[in-house]
């Protein structure tokens, strides 16, 4: 226990070296700015104190997190559930493959005028929007997964007649389960990418509306400071989304660590 005390401490000292750098050099050269665009860093973080920390930054920050969260679950859901039979089938891949290949090309900014129109212009849009881009790297994770499942093991599994249900719980997730995780963490800066666009349209809350409310009535470090709570966002979700993960994925890792060590 205690010589990994040291080794965690390392860890943590790398991971904030180079925030800490660039902060401190960023505070240093914007210390005697007069740019009205670019403010001082100290002024900002006095803004972002009184702004981000007050009773009403609830109703931005809230739902924002809440469309995202409604996204991200539901393109994760939907990625898998077509991911799985996608990969485990060739002709359903030969069959889905021109249809998806279109629809992932298609960005998903640009859905926001169609989905306006079917919609609303209510949160049911905007969540559409992070799903719609947040699944293709699910989708497509997925499928590569299960199309490098270990042939002698699928073999072992139709020989043995496992049922479906025990085989997509015991062979076919847990061995995809590191590819579909790669595919999650990809959405998730996706997510917070549209879940800002989606605010910017037709919006009446959200960090997304408040960054462009302060843009348009030049509420300069206000407008950074809303840039940064993004930033601070993202690294807390990828985070949260690290420690699932090695939850999740423990045995893989001790299974890659054991294998680097023989």
């Amino acid at each position: 226990m205690k010589s990994g005390m040291p080794s965690l401490s390392r860890r943590i000292a790398v991971m904030l070296s180079l925030p800490a750098a660039l902060i401190a050099a960023w505070w240093f050269a914007s210390a005697g700015s007069q740019n009205f665009y670019f403010p001082p860093l100290r002024t900002i973080m006095e803004t972002f104190g009184k702004l981000w920390f007050s009773p009403q930054a609830i109703h931005n920050i809230a739902p924002s997190l809440v469309r995202f969260s409604i996204g991200y679950i539901a393109a994760a859901i939907l990625g898998i559930a077509i991911g799985i039979p996608v990969g485990a089938s060739r002709n359903l891949r030969n069959v889905l493959e021109p249809v998806l290949e279109f629809l992932r090309a298609i960005p998903p900014p640009v859905l926001v005028p169609v989905l306006i129109l079917f919609a609303g212009l209510g949160n049911e849009m905007k969540a559409l929007v992070i799903v719609f881009g947040c699944i293709w790297p699910v989708l497509l994770n997925t499928v590569a997964g299960v199309r490098a499942l270990d042939e002698v093991l699928a073999e072992v599994v139709r020989s043995y007649r496992i049922g479906a249900i025990a085989r997509f719980w015991h062979f076919i997730l847990p061995g995809a389960s590191p590819q579909i995780f790669t595919g999650l963490r990809q959405s998730l800066s996706i997510g917070i990418i549209l879940m800002v666009i989606s605010e910017m349209f037709a919006a009446r809350d959200g960090i997304g509306f408040a960054l462009v409310q302060y843009q348009r009535s030049f509420a300069i470090p206000e407008m950074w400071s809303a840039i940064i709570l993004l930033g601070i966002i993202g690294i807390a979700l990828s985070m949260i989304f690290r420690a699932f993960e090695a939850w999740i994925l423990g045995w893989y890792h001790g299974l890659r660590q054991s294998q680097r060590a023989n």
